[in-house]
């Protein structure tokens, strides 16, 4: 038989990938029917990559649910993954195997942007000694700046009566508030991490929320997940930081505040705010390899808490003033309310939210909005090592629970007499050993800037312009469309 010739190579070279592709593809379909529960038929390689819908993930997931149940896989390139619906199954996980589902799955992109293994920061961070050892300094430095006390209640309240004036500048002229609720909730959450709070014409604040906003967008992509998925692809030099660029750049921007701190520190003071009290920490561990408290966990930290602290509630402010002016009843049943309790003039307290319950109802029906999936892993069991996706917006959607799910109805939080209630099913800032460390000022930051601007001003939708959708963009968030809207001085 003679050599065969370089035309005739090509045609065979390819026929034989072919074949091997499809014999690897039967192979792990095989391998993933007797393991993992149904799921759309991946693609070679890629997996089910190019069938995900990335602009609404959550969109995508509720089609597969319908079609396989509340328990489903996915097969992104190599990784496995399962997905959870629903509150049976995502409280089966979250809560009843909080220890299972409590780690998170790699990230090789972020290692190969230089954040990791020694800076896995709080809400990214494996499961172990480090990130218990993170969460713990987190909570109770919070605490020990305020948290849960009056003095960041003022604190609070103080960034609330800026916003007003910041809002009544406007003299009942459309404008949309998405920058000055970022503004707000970004120097709330500055003044902890780094005791910095700034002017709304601050071009540096700018910067830090341009680069967060940014971020977000590059960590919520196709780009991001194939990287995620395929890390050979990260060999390609300078792709990786061409993606990402938004997130290197708000890195540098936050280490710049971190690098201040060493500069203006003094040290036989005690700390002004989270980062001193992280210099403090790695003071002391300076000679024991095993802590983590180092310089490169420091920007993580700080660049976690910022960055949560700063993108949901101002997310679930935008959604709250949205759903006033969609519904401008609620809104008036609201300020009602807080006239009775409040008056026009007395600031609102966190004490207050017992006397005020259809407030507090509106505020939860708010809260089911913005929602995300959540990653883990887990560490025992068949599915060792499966990334899971727990879908928390189908437990705030999910029809089993809620009376009215895809519809703005306070009720789903009063009882017969009017009373607030609180719902097993109310999980946005997730369940178990992964909860949202956060969650206390998210509600008191939420609850002080809503009743603030309700107290002073009427939302309206500006004159001659359309009613606004209420159907929300992805964006690892569910974050309202753009909108404008009227605040008149009441």
């Amino acid at each position: 038989m003679g050599l065969l010739t370089g035309d005739a190579l090509g045609p065979l070279a390819i026929a034989v990938a072919l074949f091997l592709l499809l014999v690897d593809l039967l192979h792990r379909r095989r391998f993933w029917a007797a393991r993992f529960p149904p799921g759309p038929m991946p693609l070679p390689l890629l997996g089910n990559l190019l069938q995900m819908d990335f602009q609404d993930t959550l969109f995508y997931f509720d089609r597969l649910r319908r079609r396989f149940g509340d328990v489903f896989s996915l097969q992104l390139a190599w990784t496995p993954v399962v997905v959870l619906n629903g509150l049976e199954a995502v409280r089966e996980a979250l809560v009843y195997h909080s220890e299972d589902t409590a780690d998170r799955p790699p990230v090789p992109i972020y290692e190969h942007l230089g954040f990791g293994p020694r800076s896995q920061g709080v809400f990214m961070a494996r499961y172990g000694r480090e990130w218990r050892e993170q969460r713990r300094f987190a909570l109770s430095t919070l605490r020990n700046f305020g948290l849960g006390k009056k003095s960041l209640e003022q604190w609070v309240t103080e960034e609330a009566s800026c916003l007003c004036a910041a809002f009544a500048d406007h003299a009942g002229r459309p404008f949309s508030p998405r920058a000055l609720l970022n503004k707000a909730v970004s120097n709330v959450i500055t003044s902890l991490t780094y005791g910095r709070r700034f002017e709304y014409d601050d071009p540096r604040l700018h910067k830090l929320i341009d680069g967060a906003l940014k971020g977000l967008r590059e960590d919520s992509g196709f780009a991001r997940e194939a990287l995620n998925s395929i890390p050979v692809l990260l060999r390609i030099p300078g792709l990786a930081d061409k993606v990402f660029s938004s997130q290197k750049a708000l890195m540098t921007l936050l280490n710049e505040l971190v690098q201040e701190h060493r500069i203006t520190r003094d040290p036989t003071q005690p700390p002004r705010d989270l980062t001193d009290a992280f210099l403090d920490e790695i003071e002391k561990a300076r000679g024991n390899p095993e802590s983590s408290f180092n310089d490169e966990n420091m920007l993580m930290v700080t660049a976690d808490l910022f960055l949560a602290g700063m993108i949901s509630t101002s997310a679930t402010l935008a959604w709250a003033l949205l759903l006033m002016i969609l519904h401008p009843d609620v809104q008036r049943r609201v300020q009602q309310e807080i006239d009775e309790v409040l008056g026009p003039v007395q600031r609102p307290a966190m004490v207050d939210q017992t006397r005020m319950p259809f407030t507090m109802a509106v505020m939860h029906e708010v809260g089911l909005q913005p929602s995300a999936p959540m990653l883990s892993t887990t560490q025992h069991g068949q599915c060792q090592g499966t990334t899971l996706i727990t879908n928390l917006s189908s437990v705030l959607k999910d029809k089993t629970v809620w009376k009215k799910p895809f519809r703005f109805h306070p009720e789903h939080f009063l009882d017969a007499q009017g009373q607030f209630v609180k719902q097993e099913a109310f999980m946005p800032f997730s369940a178990g050993r992964r909860v949202c460390l956060g969650e206390p000022l998210a509600r008191m930051e939420f609850f002080l800037f809503f009743t603030c601007l309700l107290q002073r001003f009427s939302f309206s939708v500006p004159v001659g312009q359309p009613r606004p959708s209420d159907y929300g963009v992805f964006s690892f968030l569910m974050i309202p469309p753009s909108y404008q809207l009227c605040a008149v001085p009441r």
